[in-house]
C-alpha cells in the first residue's frame, strides 16, 4: 500500500464532523492506495492503523473453516475501519478484505486514540458510529440467514456502487462469493438472473448497474434498513446540538 500525496478528504464520515475536528483528524492523516483482494489485517492481529475509505471499499469477513468465511460488514466512504480501539480493543475481530480497489486516509492507531480522548465532539460522533456498525452488523446476520443469494447479492452491489459512488467497478466472481459465503455456482446463477432482467451487465469482472431502480426492487429490504440506520442515528438533532 504505497504512500501517495495527501488530498482533500472525500469521507462521509470526516465531513461530519466540525470544521476544526476534520481539519485536525486529516492533519494527521497519510492518503494511500488500497489494491483489490488486500487483506489489511486477520482476525487476532494487532490494529496498526485506521482507515477512511475514499473510493476503496474493505469487507469484514468472519472465518470459518480456515480461509472461508462470510461478509459481516461493508466499509466505505461512509465510515471507518478500527472502530474497537475506542473500545480499548487493539486486536481484530474481523478479517479487513478489500473488496473495491481505491484510495483510503489512513492514521496510525496510537494518533487516532490520542485526539479521540482528547476531544469530547469526536467521542460523541464515533460513539454513534459505533451504534450504526453494530445495528447493520446484527441486520446483514438476519440477511444471511432469510434471503436468498439473488436478493442479498442485489444489496451488495447497491452498497458497493453507493460506497465506489458509481453504478460501474471491478469485482470477481470469486469475491463476490466469498463475500457472500456461498460458492461460486451460487453467484453465477444469481448474477446471470440479474443480467437476464437487464438490471446488470457483467464480462471479466467489469459490472455495470443498467437499472438502479430495478436492482433496488430485486433486493432484501436490508438495503434500505441500513441507510435508514445511518441516518436515523448519525444525523439527529442531537449531534447537531453538541457540536453547535
Amino acid at each position: 500500500m504505497p504512500f501517495i500525496q495527501a488530498l482533500p478528504a472525500s469521507n462521509t464520515l470526516l465531513d461530519g464532523l466540525p470544521n476544526k475536528d476534520r481539519l485536525d483528524m486529516m492533519a494527521s492523516c497519510e492518503l494511500v492506495q488500497l489494491k483489490l483482494a488486500d487483506v489489511i489485517f486477520n482476525a487476532g492481529d494487532r490494529i496498526q492503523h485506521v482507515y477512511f475509505p475514499i473510493d476503496s471499499i474493505i469487507s469484514l469477513v468472519n472465518p470459518v473453516d480456515g480461509n472461508v468465511g462470510m461478509e459481516v460488514a461493508l466499509i466505505g466512504n461512509e465510515g471507518m475501519l478500527g472502530i474497537t480501539l475506542m473500545l480499548e480493543i487493539n486486536v481484530a475481530p474481523f478479517r479487513a478484505l478489500v473488496q473495491g480497489a481505491g484510495s483510503a486516509l489512513r492514521i496510525a492507531a496510537p494518533v487516532f486514540l490520542d485526539k479521540f480522548e482528547r476531544s469530547p465532539v469526536l467521542q460523541l460522533y464515533l460513539k454513534r458510529y459505533i451504534c450504526v456498525s453494530f445495528s447493520q452488523l446484527v441486520q446483514t446476520t438476519v440477511c444471511n440467514r432469510f434471503h436468498v443469494v439473488e436478493e442479498r447479492l442485489a444489496r451488495l452491489l447497491l452498497m458497493i456502487s453507493d460506497r465506489k459512488d458509481s453504478r460501474e467497478f471491478h469485482i470477481t466472481q470469486e469475491l463476490l462469493a466469498q463475500t457472500l459465503g456461498v460458492r461460486r455456482v451460487g453467484v453465477t446463477i444469481a448474477a446471470g438472473s440479474l443480467q437476464h432482467k437487464n438490471l446488470i451487465s457483467y464480462s471479466r469482472g467489469n459490472l455495470r448497474i443498467n437499472d438502479l431502480a430495478g436492482l433496488e426492487a430485486s433486493s432484501c429490504i436490508c438495503y434500505q434498513t441500513d441507510k435508514e440506520i445511518y441516518n436515523r442515528i448519525l444525523h439527529t438533532r442531537g449531534t447537531s446540538e453538541f457540536f453547535y
